[in-house]
């Protein structure tokens, strides 16, 4: 069973749609560390000690928020800028997080068309995560594609989010019990509720 933390952050967490609803689905997954940032620290003042023995203490580190602006809510890059700390994530005998695992669950309101060269927004998802995926390689971690679900306001309006809640605790449980298969999840640049490659039980 692998160690999984799981830091929530949504700073219009009452009006969420859909990133509440898998909140609340990844909460009642045992055995799981859950964080919801804007609620521990509404003012920014990240306690760096805490965050670092949260670290030392799980192997997976799953960030869950909805897309702004192309990157996280800012609590998160205030999150990174303090807590992975030089000697601690990365540089001379920053080893800490060596080994250990990072993946996103986000939501886009854009639809999955927008998200091409041709698109709208004209580059791939992937593209604007590039600074948590180099943080990850920056930090030895290795970075799991993100769990994505595009059109995320339409689909609420239109109820249909089932399927991906439902599927972000299927993740959650597989991460838990060592039961994604990261092989075949590096073939997807994104995944979705439908692709995740979950390895039987045994």
């Amino acid at each position: 069973m692998a160690r999984l933390i799981v830091y929530y952050a949504h700073p219009g967490h009452r009006y969420s749609q859909v990133n509440a609803k898998m909140f609340a689905r990844a909460q009642a997954v045992d055995d799981v560390t859950i964080v919801d940032l804007y609620a521990e620290y509404p003012r920014h003042n990240i306690r760096v000690d805490i965050e670092h023995k949260r670290l030392l203490d799980h192997d997976i580190v799953l960030f869950q928020f909805p897309l702004f602006w192309y990157s996280s809510p800012s609590l998160i890059k205030e999150w990174e800028d303090l807590v992975l700390e030089q000697g601690f994530a990365y540089g001379s005998g920053g080893t800490a997080l060596q080994g250990k695992s990072m993946m996103l669950a986000i939501t886009a309101a854009g639809p999955e068309d927008a998200y091409t060269k041709d698109g709208y927004q004209h580059h791939e998802l992937r593209t604007f995560l590039t600074p948590f995926e180099q943080t990850a390689r920056l930090c030895k971690m290795s970075f799991i594609p993100p769990y994505v679900l595009y059109g995320s306001l339409k689909a609420a309006a239109a109820d249909q989010t089932g399927g991906h809640i439902e599927g972000y605790a299927t993740l959650v449980q597989a991460l838990r019990d060592d039961r994604l298969d990261f092989a075949a999840a590096a073939e997807h640049d994104v995944l979705h509720h439908d692709t995740l490659p979950i390895l039987a039980e045994v």
